[in-house]
C-alpha cells in the first residue's frame, strides 16, 4: 500500500489515506462504510501491527476501485502532508553512509577519509519536519551554505530492541523519501543537530510505501536536482550499512518504537562537496526521489 497523511481542504483536520491510483482514500470513513474500524492517523495505523497492513490491502483490493461517496477523493485535490506529520521522537539520521560521499566529505568538511567501522549516528527533532511542497527556510542569519541530501527513510513498525541482523527487516513497516537539510557552517564542536536538525530541515514524503512492497530496500535508484540540474544520483546498494544493519546496530542501545524513522543517508553530490562549493538560497527549488517511492519537490525562501 501506499500510505499518505492529508488535508481535504486548508481547515480540515490531517487524516489517513490509500493511495489507490488517482484517488486519496480515507481510510477511517472507507473502514467505517464495511463495518471495520480503522484509525484516522498514520501512527495509530502502525501501532496496529504488520496484520493491519494485509487487512487493509484486502479490504482495498476487494473494492476494486469503487468507494461510496464522500470516502475517496483525487489526489489533485487534496493537500498531502509529511506522512508522519509529528513524529514521537527524533528522526535517527546516518551520515557518511556512501563511499563516495565519506571522500567528498573529507575534502570540504572535519570529518575522517576513513570509512566509519560503525554507523555514524545523529538526530533531527520533530519540528524539523515539513510535507511535500512545503518551503524550505532560509535564514540568513545562520547560515550562508544551506546544503541538500536526498535519502532512503526507513520507519520502524515493530518495537525492536537487541535485534538480529538478519530479522531486522521485520521490524521495517515501510519507507518514504526524505531530504536531509544540512546548514554547513552551523555544526558546533563536531555536533550536527543543529546544523541539520533546524525547522523545515526534514522534509519527507509524498508517502509510505510498506514493506511488503519493498522486499529489497537495496535496489532503489535516488537522485536529486537543484533549478532542474542534477546533483546526486546512486542506488542504495551502495550504503555502507543497510537498513538491515541500521536496524540491528540501532536496537542494541536505543529501543526502536512504532513510527520511529531512520534516515539512511545520501550519496555523493553535495553542495560541500563541489569544486566550487555550491549552496541553495531563496528563490532555489529541490525536487528529490527515491524509486518506488516517489518525488518531493521544495521551494526554498527566506525566513521571515
Amino acid at each position: 500500500m501506499r500510505l499518505v497523511t492529508y488535508r481535504s481542504h486548508v481547515e480540515a483536520p490531517a487524516r489517513l489515506g490509500a493511495l489507490v491510483d488517482t484517488l486519496v482514500v480515507d481510510l477511517a470513513d472507507f473502514g467505517a462504510s464495511r463495518n471495520v474500524p480503522l484509525p484516522s492517523t498514520m501512527l495509530e495505523f502502525i501501532d496496529l501491527g504488520p496484520q493491519a497492513v494485509a487487512a487493509t490491502a484486502a479490504l482495498l483490493d476487494a473494492a476494486k476501485g469503487i468507494f461510496p461517496l464522500g470516502t475517496a477523493f483525487p489526489a489533485a485535490n487534496v493537500k498531502l502532508l509529511a506522512p508522519i506529520p509529528r513524529p514521537r521522537k527524533n528522526i535517527f539520521g546516518i551520515g557518511l553512509n556512501y563511499t563516495e560521499h565519506v571522500a567528498e566529505s573529507a575534502k570540504s568538511l572535519d570529518t575522517s577519509a576513513e570509512l566509519p567501522r560503525q554507523p555514524v549516528i545523529f538526530s533531527k527533532p520533530p519540528t524539523s519536519v515539513i510535507g511535500p511542497d512545503d518551503a524550505i527556510v532560509h535564514n540568513a542569519k545562520i547560515t550562508q551554505q544551506l546544503d541538500w541530501e536526498v535519502e532512503l527513510a526507513a520507519i520502524i513498525g515493530t518495537r525492536a530492541k537487541g535485534v538480529a541482523r538478519e530479522d531486522a527487516l521485520n521490524y521495517v513497516f515501510g519507507y518514504t523519501v526524505c531530504i536531509d537539510m544540512s546548514a554547513r557552517d552551523c555544526r558546533r564542536a563536531g555536533q550536527w543537530i543543529y546544523s541539520k536538525g533546524q525547522d523545515t530541515f526534514a522534509p519527507m514524503g509524498p508517502c509510505i510505501v510498506t514493506a511488503d512492497e519493498i522486499p529489497d530496500p537495496q535496489t532503489l535508484d535516488l537522485w536529486l536536482t537543484v533549478n532542474g540540474v542534477e546533483k546526486q544520483r546512486s542506488n542504495t546498494a551502495y550504503m555502507l550499512f543497510k537498513v538491515d544493519e541500521l536496524v540491528a546496530d540501532i536496537s542494541q542501545g536505543i529501543t526502536l518504537e512504532p513510527g520511529d524513522i531512520i534516515a539512511t543517508g545520501t550519496p555523493a553530490g553535495v553542495g560541500a562537496g563541489m569544486d566550487p562549493q555550491e549552496w541553495v538560497w531563496p528563490g532555489d527549488v529541490i525536487v528529490a526521489h527515491v524509486e518506488k517511492l516517489g518525488t518531493l519537490r521544495h521551494n526554498v525562501v527566506a525566513a521571515a
